[in-house]
């Protein structure tokens, strides 16, 4: 017998608070949001008035700082309608486009964070090439494909899931994304099980190019203390980065693997929301505090 249904909504269920914590909630996430906007538009107006700072480096943290905003953007102003809703139900089409946003937001942010270690790599360990190979051009197109792929592996992704039959509409999150629609499919075809096998791959390999970089950088420093200064300056920050990234990716495959374990909905939810609010609240405070060139340029920014 078919059980398969038509499903045009879809209802989350990780949405059901009391009145008092819905009103903590709104506040406390629409001032989040705030501050992204706040943080990461100081960033992006920074880089793009000063010529000075456009340079590789800055250049990708500009796009790293777009990226921030393109995420929340696809969380946020959804989460606060329904924060003053009685119903949480989203349709089957914006389920698949917020799905879309955020996943090829974190895929974007990986391959930013690639172009960042890349690049500190060649400046640091291959400093004579480092002008012919950060060329203008070449960064073109290295931020051209820094988006492109996380657009194109996940628009793969999101077709698949929407040629999926379906047998249920209860989405146990407090937003939407393809694996969680993926689960309620009737029956697993061949293509929703190896394009997302192939879309890991790939981002397997991208994080395992930027530990190998970072792997090469520290081997590097050790032995000169020019390089261990200029690793200080430029690279810790991009480290932290990435830690803060893998750690909040991380609270959300826990989340996705262990939901429906005996702990708090709460807590679930701040599994599910780590990567999308703590990284671009974090990433320009630290870029900020830490390279001198933006610090300096934003100070004259305010107070000229």
């Amino acid at each position: 017998m078919d059980n398969a249904t038509v499903v045009s909504v879809f209802t989350l269920s990780g949405l059901d608070f009391t009145v008092t914590n819905r009103v903590t909630l709104f506040v406390v996430t629409f001032i989040c949001y705030f501050f992204i906007w706040l943080e990461n538009m100081t960033i992006i107006v920074t880089v793009i008035v000063n010529k000075n700072l456009h340079e590789p480096m800055y250049i990708f943290l500009c796009n790293l700082c777009i990226n921030g905003l393109y995420g929340t953007a696809g969380f946020c102003p959804k989460f606060l309608k329904d924060l003053l809703s009685s119903t949480h139900v989203i349709s089957y089409t914006g389920c698949l486009l917020q799905g879309f946003v955020l996943h090829s937001s974190l895929v974007a942010d990986l391959s930013l964070l690639l172009l960042m270690a890349f690049d500190r790599y060649v400046a640091i360990c291959q400093p004579l090439n480092y002008n012919s190979v950060m060329t203008k051009e070449k960064v073109g197109i290295f931020v051209f494909f820094a988006w492109f792929v996380p657009f194109y592996l996940v628009l793969v992704g999101s077709i698949t899931t929407s040629l999926t039959r379906l047998c249920g509409s209860h989405i146990p999150r407090i937003y939407c994304i393809n694996l969680m629609v993926g689960k309620l499919a009737c029956t697993a075809s061949k293509a929703s099980v190896i394009i997302p096998a192939f879309n890991y791959t790939v981002y397997t390999l991208h994080f395992l190019v930027i530990v190998f970089s970072y792997a090469c950088l520290i081997k590097n420093c050790i032995t000169s203390s020019v390089n261990r200064s200029k690793f200080m300056q430029t690279c810790l920050p991009h480290l932290i980065c990435l830690f803060i990234f893998m750690w909040s990716a991380g609270l959300d495959l826990l989340y996705i693997r262990f939901g429906n374990a005996d702990i708090s909905q709460s807590f679930k939810n701040f599994m599910a929301i780590a990567y999308i609010l703590i990284p671009p609240i974090l990433n320009p405070l630290i870029y900020g505090l830490k390279l001198t060139q933006i610090r300096k340029k934003v100070v004259n920014l305010f107070f000229m």
